[in-house]
């Protein structure tokens, strides 16, 4: 397999908000920063992509539109992936399964933190009027309506329709009941897990009065992966909210053979994770926009 190296200068766009996606990148040098409505006039500079770190996944895993711009920000070199490459860039680069792994779980990382906290702002924007009109209470939210302005015309649903018809894939599942506890937050991990049946919830929090729901998932999805990209403690509570809810368990010794004996399988971790993501954007924004709308009010 030959990749392709490209060099782009400084304000250079190397990914088109809404384009179709035909290949994801590696940054191998330099940065580049990740802007909504970059061609109008209010972009809104979302994240900063630094050396190391894959970009445009999302549009290749799950044939969606481009969701954001990426420009250069001095001279960026860049590894191009192209779509139908995928899993033979895999197989002859297999570590870099885990890699892209956990990138995608360093996003939902941060997307959860983003979420929780929306959730904990909306909740004070609707416990009073006086609250949503204050300057202090603004100088909390004044990001989430400036995400909202930028990403208005995003609130698009993702479709799981395409992971849903992945089920058929094999593996070895262990059962759980409704209520019972699949994983702690503040615990060691060392796997990640493929819900194949049932439903399942992620709180920060649990069992507190304040505990928050961080996302409810569905077969088919990944959760979890935490536990396989770091050694830090977990930062969610699993929980089986259904009967006879099945998970495959999935160990990083696991991969190696799972990227040489299921390609297929690798496309739909991979497929999850970016659905799980783009899920936990779309909710933020909405929360973002009942906050703007609760401020405005």
């Amino acid at each position: 397999m030959s990749l392709s190296q490209k060099v782009f200068k400084n304000g250079e766009e190397i990914i088109r908000e809404g384009d179709i996606g035909k290949s994801f990148f590696l940054l191998t040098e330099g940065k580049a920063g990740v802007y909504s409505n970059y061609e109008k006039n209010n972009p809104f500079r979302i994240a900063v992509i630094e050396p190391g770190e894959y970009f445009g996944e999302m549009a290749i895993l799950e044939a969606y539109p481009r969701s954001a711009s990426v420009i250069a920000i001095g001279n960026a070199n860049v590894i191009e992936i192209p779509a139908d490459e995928i899993n033979l860039f895999f197989e002859e680069n297999p570590e870099q399964i885990l890699e892209l792994i956990t990138h995608l779980s360093n996003r939902i990382l941060a997307m959860t933190d983003d979420y929780n906290e929306s959730q904990k702002l909306l909740k004070e924007a609707h416990a009073s009027d006086t609250a949503g009109k204050g300057d202090s209470f603004f100088s909390k939210i004044k990001k989430h309506i400036s995400l909202y302005q930028s990403n208005k015309n995003s609130l698009s649903e993702p479709s799981a329709d395409a992971l849903r018809a992945d089920l058929s894939i094999s593996g070895e599942t262990d059962s759980f009941q409704q209520g019972s506890v699949i994983f702690k937050e503040g615990e060691a991990g060392d796997c990640m897990f493929l819900l194949r049946s049932g439903t399942v919830g992620l709180y920060a929090g649990y069992g507190d009065r304040d505990a928050l729901r961080s996302a409810t998932l569905e077969a088919v999805s990944v959760f979890g992966e935490d536990g396989l990209t770091s050694s830090d403690p977990r930062y969610l509570t699993a929980i089986a909210e259904a009967d006879n809810t099945r998970v495959e368990i999935i160990y990083k010794e696991d991969l190696d053979e799972i990227v040489a004996g299921s390609p297929a399988k690798v496309n739909l971790i991979l497929r999850c994770l970016s659905y799980r993501l783009r899920r936990l954007n779309i909710d933020f924004l909405k929360n973002c926009k009942e906050i703007t709308e609760a401020y405005n009010k």
